[in-house]
Order: structure tokens, then C-alpha cells, then sequence
């Protein structure tokens, strides 16, 4: 697709409200509502060969509050959160607004419009492995830059939004670093996921230094200080409908819980699961992969959980799990490459 035709794309999603083309170099808060309203803006990202537009809705509310990101699209092919995004913009009012809201509906407009599983098809990089990326690199690593320099630093809240790409069968979760040299961020993490209303909620270890890459997108900003949180919700590269009202209704909870916008009748989740440990298994070899298993499976320590073939359908693997768990997300598709993650088994 074309950048002239990607433009006109966008330009038709967003109707008759008035959409602005920035530069990369250009603040983002120049483009803010002077008053309670929307504006959309299309920031063109470039590198000597390829060029991106990275859509941000700002929504400025009638009191002052909190900035809330929203970020959805950083793998252009989990369609759930984007699809709950659009949902949100249609029918948010600004005026029942406190604080303002960041949203970029499709961070990997490139992804999303080249059907590409994790990687931007113009230079092959994936966008939730480049944080905090590079205003000199490729496409891919100038837009991490420009998220990770001109919309990280002015959120109180940063929400990164993912599903199961193509290939992943997942348990719908809410998770977040452990970062216990921030307490305040992490209080407020822990209360935003409780307040966001899953069944399922994942404690990730914080492990890595002050100046150490931190690749993902929420990750970077848990170490930039910011509370940072994420939703995994939908599966295998499909539109859920309850993945979809899923997301919206969490961000409005969220939202709710911090006093910004009042959130619609919500479902109670019942008792909710925290999971602290996470076990990947990866595969061996490349080959056919067959599981009977499905996310959200309970296993145990040494238990069968599917085999490997190669291409005659000789076997060739036979995949057990290192712990007792819940399998969070799995390959819910066929082929397997060496070292890409089978199972990711969360324990209690």
C-alpha cells in the first residue's frame, strides 16, 4: 500500500474530524485540544527508504486530571484490541471527561495494513522488541523513538494493549512488571489491574538495569517511572466479540478507578487469579507440531503436552511440561521454528 493511499485510509476512518499530518521532529503537545475536544493526528515517521503514519487521537476532558495512554496495534495483526480502540473513540464524550486521554489506535499502521505477523513488513523489525529505539534507525526504531520521547514521559498511566497474533491461542490477562523501587507506579499498577476486571492476572518479574534496552513498549515505561500495564486479550490472529467488549470494558474500568471517566455496568470477574512464576517452553526443532491443549489448561510437572513431527510425519519431539500451571498462551497453529516459545505455563 501506498503512503498516499495509507493516508487517504486514514483520513477516511476519521470522518469529518479535523486531521492534522505532523512531522516526527514535532512536539506532540502541539497538537493538544486548546479546550475540552478531540484532535487526530497523523505523525509521519521516515527512514531513507521507508515511511510510516502513526495515528494518536488526543482527548482532552472538562476538568483537569491525569494523562492516560492508550496504545493498541504495536503487532499490527492482533485485530481485538484495535477493534475495542475504535469502539472507544466512537463513543467517549469529552465533556465526561477528567484528564486527558493519549490514544494510538494502530501503532503499526505498516503491520496492520501488510497483514504481518509481529514484524513490520517494510524492514522486517518487530516493534515490541526496538524500545527505546533510535531517531537515526530504521523505520520501525524511530517510531519506538518517537513513542518512547514524546509520549511515555507526559503519561501518568501508559496502557500497551496486545492478543494472540496469528499463530497464539491465548488466556485473555492483565499483567505488569514488578518494580519494587517504584512503589507508588506499582500500587497503582496492581489497583489499575484488580480495577480492570479479569479472571487472570500476571506479575512479571522486573529484572533488567536503569540504562538496559528494555525492548517491549510497557516494559520501557515501568522503567522510566510511569505506571505501565497491559491487556492480552483474543487469540490466533481473529476479531473476537468477547475479546473485544473485554478490552473496552477493562479500559473503562480503569478509567473509572481513576477518577476520569465513569465506566458502564461492568461483569464481575468473581475471584480473581494472580500468577507470579512463568515458565516458557520452547521448541527443539523446526517441525509439525500437534497439542490437544488449549489456553487456560491446567497441567502438571512432567505431564505430556504434545509432540513434534517433521515434514513425513515421522516424530520426532514429544513437548512435557516443566511445572505445574496454567498455560497462559500456546502455538495454536502447526509449524514450529527452533526456540520459538510452545507453552508459557503461569503458576500461582
Amino acid at each position: 500500500m501506498t503512503i498516499t493511499l495509507l493516508r487517504t485510509v486514514f483520513l477516511f476512518l476519521y470522518g469529518i474530524l479535523p486531521t492534522f499530518l505532523i512531522a516526527q521532529d514535532t512536539p506532540l503537545q502541539a497538537t493538544y485540544p486548546a479546550d475540552t475536544g478531540r484532535t487526530d493526528t497523523l505523525i509521519k515517521i521516515a527512514d531513507a527508504q521507508h515511511e510510516a503514519l502513526l495515528p494518536v487521537s488526543i482527548i482532552r476532558g472538562k476538568q483537569q486530571g491525569p494523562v492516560f495512554t492508550i496504545v493498541a496495534g504495536i503487532h499490527g495483526y492482533e485485530y481485538p484490541p484495535i477493534i475495542a480502540v475504535q469502539r472507544i473513540l466512537a463513543e467517549l464524550r469529552p465533556e465526561a471527561l477528567n484528564g486527558t486521554l493519549v490514544i494510538i489506535p494502530i501503532a503499526n499502521t505498516l503491520a496492520f495494513f501488510g497483514r504481518a505477523v509481529f514484524l513490520n513488513p517494510q524492514d522486517k523489525k518487530n516493534l515490541n522488541r526496538v524500545f527505546p529505539g533510535d531517531p537515526q534507525g530504521s523505520v520501525t526504531e524511530r517510531i519506538a523513538d518517537y513513542i518512547a520521547r514524546h509520549i511515555i514521559p507526559g503519561s501518568d498511566v501508559f496502557l500497551d494493549i496486545h492478543a494472540g497474533d496469528a499463530g497464539e491461542d491465548l488466556l485473555p490477562f492483565v499483567c505488569y512488571y514488578d518494580k519494587k523501587d517504584s512503589p507508588e507506579q506499582l500500587a497503582l499498577a496492581e489497583k489499575l489491574t484488580t480495577a480492570a476486571g479479569f479472571r487472570y492476572n500476571v506479575v512479571y518479574p522486573y529484572t533488567i538495569t536503569a540504562t538496559e534496552p528494555a525492548q517491549y513498549a510497557f516494559k520501557h515505561a515501568t522503567q522510566q517511572g510511569v505506571t505501565a500495564l497491559s491487556i492480552e486479550a483474543g487469540k490466533l490472529g481473529n476479531v473476537q466479540k468477547d475479546a473485544v467488549m473485554l478490552i473496552r470494558e477493562s479500559i473503562y474500568n480503569m478509567l473509572d478507578e481513576m477518577d476520569m471517566y465513569a465506566a458502564p455496568s461492568a461483569t464481575d470477574p468473581g475471584e480473581q487469579l494472580w500468577i507470579t512464576g512463568q515458565h516458557y517452553v520452547k521448541s527443539p526443532e523446526q517441525g509439525i507440531f500437534y497439542s490437544d491443549l488449549k489456553s487456560g489448561d491446567h497441567v502438571a510437572k512432567g505431564q505430556p503436552l504434545g509432540y513434534i513431527t517433521d515434514v513425513f510425519g515421522k516424530d520426532r519431539e514429544e513437548i512435557r511440561s516443566p511445572a505445574d500451571g496454567i498455560i497462559l498462551y500456546k502455538t495454536g497453529t502447526p509449524p514450529v521454528n527452533t526456540g520459538e516459545t510452545l507453552y508459557c505455563i503461569g503458576t500461582p
